[in-house]
Protein backbone atom coordinates (compact mmCIF):
# COMPACT_ATOMS: atom_id res chain seq x y z
CA UNK A 1 0.00 0.00 0.00
CA UNK A 2 1.49 3.31 -1.14
CA UNK A 3 1.88 5.84 1.90
CA UNK A 4 -0.14 9.00 1.74
CA UNK A 5 1.22 12.28 1.99
CA UNK A 6 -0.03 15.64 3.02
CA UNK A 7 1.05 18.62 0.94
CA UNK A 8 0.15 22.81 1.65
CA UNK A 9 0.75 24.04 -1.78
CA UNK A 10 -2.73 23.46 -2.91
CA UNK A 11 -4.17 25.53 -0.20
CA UNK A 12 -2.23 28.37 -1.35
CA UNK A 13 -4.77 30.31 -2.96
CA UNK A 14 -7.59 30.58 -0.71
CA UNK A 15 -5.40 30.07 2.44
CA UNK A 16 -3.43 33.26 1.66
CA UNK A 17 -6.63 34.92 0.88
CA UNK A 18 -8.50 34.26 4.45
CA UNK A 19 -5.59 34.94 6.37
CA UNK A 20 -5.11 37.98 5.57
CA UNK A 21 -8.74 38.80 5.30
CA UNK A 22 -9.19 38.20 9.15
CA UNK A 23 -6.37 39.94 10.04
CA UNK A 24 -6.98 42.50 8.18
CA UNK A 25 -10.36 42.70 9.94
CA UNK A 26 -9.07 42.26 13.33
CA UNK A 27 -6.50 44.65 13.19
CA UNK A 28 -7.82 47.29 11.12
CA UNK A 29 -11.64 47.42 13.00
CA UNK A 30 -9.84 46.88 16.21
CA UNK A 31 -7.34 50.03 15.77
CA UNK A 32 -10.62 51.73 14.23
CA UNK A 33 -12.58 51.24 17.91
CA UNK A 34 -9.77 51.45 19.84
CA UNK A 35 -8.55 54.86 18.21
CA UNK A 36 -12.23 56.55 18.55
CA UNK A 37 -12.50 54.92 22.22
CA UNK A 38 -9.60 56.75 23.19
CA UNK A 39 -11.08 59.82 22.11
CA UNK A 40 -13.45 59.01 25.01
CA UNK A 41 -16.47 58.89 22.44
CA UNK A 42 -19.63 56.98 23.52
CA UNK A 43 -20.25 53.85 22.68
CA UNK A 44 -23.00 54.04 20.00
CA UNK A 45 -20.40 56.18 18.07
CA UNK A 46 -17.82 53.82 18.19
CA UNK A 47 -19.75 51.06 17.24
CA UNK A 48 -21.27 53.08 14.48
CA UNK A 49 -17.55 53.45 13.30
CA UNK A 50 -16.68 49.87 13.46
CA UNK A 51 -19.50 48.92 11.48
CA UNK A 52 -18.59 51.16 9.14
CA UNK A 53 -14.92 49.81 8.90
CA UNK A 54 -16.10 46.61 8.88
CA UNK A 55 -18.42 46.79 5.54
CA UNK A 56 -15.73 49.39 4.05
CA UNK A 57 -12.99 46.97 4.88
CA UNK A 58 -14.39 43.84 3.10
CA UNK A 59 -16.04 45.28 -0.03
CA UNK A 60 -12.65 47.07 0.03
CA UNK A 61 -10.70 43.74 0.15
CA UNK A 62 -12.87 41.88 -1.75
CA UNK A 63 -12.65 44.58 -4.71
CA UNK A 64 -8.71 44.14 -4.24
CA UNK A 65 -8.42 41.28 -4.41
CA UNK A 66 -9.83 40.51 -7.54
CA UNK A 67 -8.57 42.90 -9.33
CA UNK A 68 -4.80 41.34 -7.95
CA UNK A 69 -5.73 38.25 -8.68
CA UNK A 70 -7.38 38.57 -11.99
CA UNK A 71 -4.30 40.67 -13.38
CA UNK A 72 -2.55 37.64 -12.18
CA UNK A 73 -4.71 35.22 -14.16
CA UNK A 74 -4.50 37.42 -16.88
CA UNK A 75 -1.01 37.01 -16.71
CA UNK A 76 -1.38 33.45 -16.62
CA UNK A 77 -3.43 33.06 -19.51
CA UNK A 78 -1.44 35.37 -22.03
CA UNK A 79 1.44 32.69 -20.89
CA UNK A 80 -0.32 29.88 -21.67
CA UNK A 81 -1.85 31.41 -25.16
CA UNK A 82 1.60 32.09 -26.56
CA UNK A 83 2.69 28.88 -25.25
CA UNK A 84 0.08 27.10 -27.25
CA UNK A 85 0.29 29.33 -30.34
CA UNK A 86 4.12 28.48 -30.53
CA UNK A 87 3.46 24.76 -29.65
CA UNK A 88 1.19 24.78 -32.70
CA UNK A 89 4.33 26.58 -34.96
CA UNK A 90 7.62 25.38 -33.29
CA UNK A 91 7.05 21.58 -32.08
CA UNK A 92 10.48 20.95 -32.78
CA UNK A 93 12.25 24.07 -30.69
CA UNK A 94 9.60 23.24 -27.83
CA UNK A 95 9.96 19.91 -27.32
CA UNK A 96 13.64 20.53 -27.40
CA UNK A 97 13.16 23.28 -25.05
CA UNK A 98 11.35 21.01 -22.93
CA UNK A 99 14.30 18.38 -23.04
CA UNK A 100 16.77 21.11 -21.97
CA UNK A 101 14.79 21.91 -18.84
CA UNK A 102 14.99 18.24 -17.74
CA UNK A 103 18.48 17.79 -18.81
CA UNK A 104 19.56 21.29 -16.54
CA UNK A 105 18.08 19.16 -13.29
CA UNK A 106 20.41 16.43 -13.92
CA UNK A 107 18.72 14.27 -16.81
CA UNK A 108 20.59 12.51 -19.25
CA UNK A 109 20.43 14.20 -22.58
CA UNK A 110 18.94 10.67 -24.20
CA UNK A 111 16.34 10.37 -21.16
CA UNK A 112 15.18 13.69 -21.27
CA UNK A 113 14.23 13.98 -24.84
CA UNK A 114 12.51 10.51 -24.41
CA UNK A 115 10.76 12.19 -21.38
CA UNK A 116 9.54 15.10 -23.25
CA UNK A 117 8.73 13.13 -26.31
CA UNK A 118 6.47 11.01 -23.99
CA UNK A 119 5.24 14.03 -21.91
CA UNK A 120 4.46 15.98 -25.30
CA UNK A 121 2.21 13.32 -26.39
CA UNK A 122 0.66 13.37 -23.12
CA UNK A 123 -0.05 16.83 -22.45
CA UNK A 124 1.72 18.74 -24.24
CA UNK A 125 0.77 22.31 -23.18
CA UNK A 126 0.26 21.08 -19.59
CA UNK A 127 3.87 19.85 -19.59
CA UNK A 128 5.16 23.63 -21.15
CA UNK A 129 2.72 25.25 -17.98
CA UNK A 130 4.13 23.42 -15.23
CA UNK A 131 7.86 22.76 -16.51
CA UNK A 132 8.31 25.99 -18.09
CA UNK A 133 6.34 28.25 -16.79
CA UNK A 134 5.74 26.97 -13.08
CA UNK A 135 2.19 27.07 -13.57
CA UNK A 136 -0.34 23.77 -12.23
CA UNK A 137 -3.88 23.67 -11.69
CA UNK A 138 -3.04 23.96 -7.64
CA UNK A 139 -1.62 27.19 -7.75
CA UNK A 140 -3.70 28.96 -10.21
CA UNK A 141 -5.02 32.30 -9.63
CA UNK A 142 -8.34 32.41 -8.82
CA UNK A 143 -9.98 35.56 -9.01
CA UNK A 144 -13.94 35.22 -7.53
CA UNK A 145 -12.71 32.13 -4.50
CA UNK A 146 -10.13 35.08 -3.59
CA UNK A 147 -12.19 37.80 -3.45
CA UNK A 148 -14.75 36.20 -1.68
CA UNK A 149 -12.78 34.49 1.20
CA UNK A 150 -11.01 38.13 1.39
CA UNK A 151 -14.61 39.36 1.99
CA UNK A 152 -16.05 36.91 4.00
CA UNK A 153 -12.89 36.83 6.40
CA UNK A 154 -12.36 39.94 6.98
CA UNK A 155 -16.01 40.52 7.80
CA UNK A 156 -15.74 37.80 9.89
CA UNK A 157 -12.28 38.78 11.94
CA UNK A 158 -13.87 42.37 11.96
CA UNK A 159 -16.89 41.37 13.93
CA UNK A 160 -14.62 39.79 16.96
CA UNK A 161 -13.07 43.50 17.76
CA UNK A 162 -16.97 44.85 17.17
CA UNK A 163 -18.48 42.20 19.30
CA UNK A 164 -16.15 43.29 21.92
CA UNK A 165 -17.09 47.04 21.42
CA UNK A 166 -20.79 46.32 21.85
CA UNK A 167 -20.41 44.10 25.08
CA UNK A 168 -17.62 45.53 26.81
CA UNK A 169 -18.23 48.10 29.77
CA UNK A 170 -18.12 51.27 28.05
CA UNK A 171 -15.26 52.60 30.39
CA UNK A 172 -13.11 49.78 29.20
CA UNK A 173 -13.80 49.31 25.75
CA UNK A 174 -10.11 50.21 25.32
CA UNK A 175 -8.78 47.51 26.82
CA UNK A 176 -11.43 45.00 26.19
CA UNK A 177 -10.79 45.43 22.74
CA UNK A 178 -7.40 45.62 22.60
CA UNK A 179 -6.64 42.52 24.58
CA UNK A 180 -9.65 40.10 23.23
CA UNK A 181 -8.21 41.30 19.16
CA UNK A 182 -4.41 40.39 20.69
CA UNK A 183 -6.14 36.83 21.65
CA UNK A 184 -7.53 36.45 18.29
CA UNK A 185 -5.04 37.61 16.32
CA UNK A 186 -2.54 34.96 18.28
CA UNK A 187 -5.50 32.36 17.48
CA UNK A 188 -5.28 33.33 13.51
CA UNK A 189 -1.92 33.25 13.44
CA UNK A 190 -1.76 29.31 15.39
CA UNK A 191 -4.67 28.38 13.07
CA UNK A 192 -2.99 29.88 9.44
CA UNK A 193 0.67 28.34 10.79
CA UNK A 194 -1.55 25.23 11.40
CA UNK A 195 -3.24 25.40 8.17
CA UNK A 196 -0.03 25.75 6.03
CA UNK A 197 2.11 23.40 8.05
CA UNK A 198 4.63 26.32 9.37
CA UNK A 199 5.82 27.09 12.56
CA UNK A 200 2.95 28.34 15.16
CA UNK A 201 5.22 30.36 17.24
CA UNK A 202 6.58 32.48 14.62
CA UNK A 203 3.46 33.18 13.36
CA UNK A 204 1.74 34.21 16.16
CA UNK A 205 4.66 36.57 17.26
CA UNK A 206 4.39 37.86 13.98
CA UNK A 207 1.13 38.78 13.70
CA UNK A 208 0.65 40.16 17.31
CA UNK A 209 3.24 42.35 17.74
CA UNK A 210 2.07 44.16 14.36
CA UNK A 211 -1.39 43.86 15.32
CA UNK A 212 -0.17 45.39 18.97
CA UNK A 213 1.60 48.04 16.96
CA UNK A 214 -1.32 49.42 15.35
CA UNK A 215 -3.81 49.01 18.26
CA UNK A 216 -0.88 51.32 20.17
CA UNK A 217 -0.67 53.96 17.63
CA UNK A 218 -3.84 54.34 16.69
CA UNK A 219 -4.76 54.77 20.84
CA UNK A 220 -1.81 57.41 20.71
CA UNK A 221 -3.43 59.50 17.70
CA UNK A 222 -7.28 59.24 19.23
CA UNK A 223 -6.51 60.63 22.91
CA UNK A 224 -4.15 63.17 21.12
CA UNK A 225 -7.07 64.25 18.53
CA UNK A 226 -9.49 63.94 21.18
CA UNK A 227 -7.91 66.05 24.04
CA UNK A 228 -7.06 68.80 21.17
CA UNK A 229 -11.26 68.18 20.27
Amino acid sequence: MAATERHFVDRIGWLRAAVLGANDGIVSTASLIVGVAAAATARGDIVLAGAAGLAAGALSMAAGEYVSVSSQADSESSDLARERAELATMPEAELAELAGIYEKRGVSPALARQVAIELTAHDALGSHARDELGLSAMTAAQPMTAAFASAASFAIGAALPLAAAFLAPEATIVWWVTGLSLAFLALLGALGAWAGGARLDRAVLRVVFWGAMAMAVTAGVGRLFGAVV
